[in-house]
């Protein structure tokens, strides 16, 4: 009996201290991936902050692992931005009637923390949800449609920017800064890949990925030659399409210039594992 009780303990000791050898040795190094999923935009159009008009996401990103717990991203993403008046359920908003669509180009680097001991192989290791800050700069270019023709809005100046009327209103820039505040788990199929799944949301540094901000600027648009309305005029205040009076008087509230605008993704993906070895200690 004790024969084998002794037995016992010592093959209990040396499977504890063999599998805690291959765990030091064990180094994850970190990680490379690709990652698919939705985008929201959130802003002067969406002040409700409604999800029902989600569009595509793509990201690549790659992590470096410091230890099991800290490590650093950097990530590029695509996001496809829009949103309408029409979606709205205030009449007043309704009646504004505009509308926008954006490509985001984003690159950005993040800390991130694993909440769990994340060893990629190991069963006891094999998942955990993290969290992660960062910064980053896009790219943005909002357009519409009207007639059917499409209209790049930042070089019109629908709020009177780079008008004479309006010499203190500068053209919005195409490149804004973001501060990217995520949430994510992740789970190792093997020692090689994960599968993960991740909710970001970015504060910026600009009100205009809509276009939409400050107040109506209409006499930044005088009549052409012909004395037909421009197409600024046209765009900077489309209440007119809905056959009501035009709202759109000098000075009137376009937009809320208190609050930036922002934008999320929700993504899941694969990420391949970087990895080596080094003695353990004795």
């Amino acid at each position: 009996m004790h024969k084998k009780l002794t037995c016992l303990l010592l093959s209990f000791y040396f499977f504890a201290t063999t599998h805690a050898q291959l765990t030091e040795s064990f180094v994850h190094k970190g990680e490379f991936g690709i990652s698919a999923g939705l985008s929201h935009y959130f802003g002067d159009l969406d002040p409700d902050v409604s999800l029902k008009h989600p569009k595509a996401a793509f990201g690549v990103f790659y992590r470096r692992q410091f230890n099991n717990y800290i490590g650093i991203k950097i990530a590029g993403n695509y996001a496809f931005l829009g949103y309408a008046d029409k979606y709205s359920s205030n009449p007043v908003q309704q009646q504004r009637n505009l509308s926008f669509n954006t490509n985001i180009w984003e690159m950005s680097v993040s800390g991130e923390f694993n909440f769990f001991k994340f060893l990629p192989g190991f069963t006891e290791y094999r998942y955990t949800p993290y969290v992660s800050l960062g910064i980053g700069a896009f790219s943005y270019d909002p357009y519409t449609y009207l007639a059917g023709k499409k209209y790049y809005l930042r070089s019109i100046g629908t709020e009177g920017q780079g008008s004479a009327a309006y010499p203190d209103r500068k053209q919005y820039g195409a490149v804004a800064v973001c501060i990217p505040l995520g949430l994510g788990f992740k789970y190792t199929l093997n020692n090689s890949v994960n599968v993960f799944a991740e909710i970001c949301y970015r504060f910026t540094t600009t009100d205009y990925i809509d276009d939409v901000s400050s107040t109506y600027a209409p006499d930044a648009f005088p009549p052409g030659a012909n004395g037909q309305p421009t197409i600024g005029y046209l765009l900077q205040d489309r209440s007119y399409e809905l056959g009501g009076t035009d709202i759109g008087e000098k000075g009137r509230q376009r937009g809320n210039t208190l609050q930036k605008d922002s934008y999320a993704t929700f993504q899941v993906g694969l990420s391949f594992n970087l990895h080596s070895y080094k003695c353990p200690s004795y």
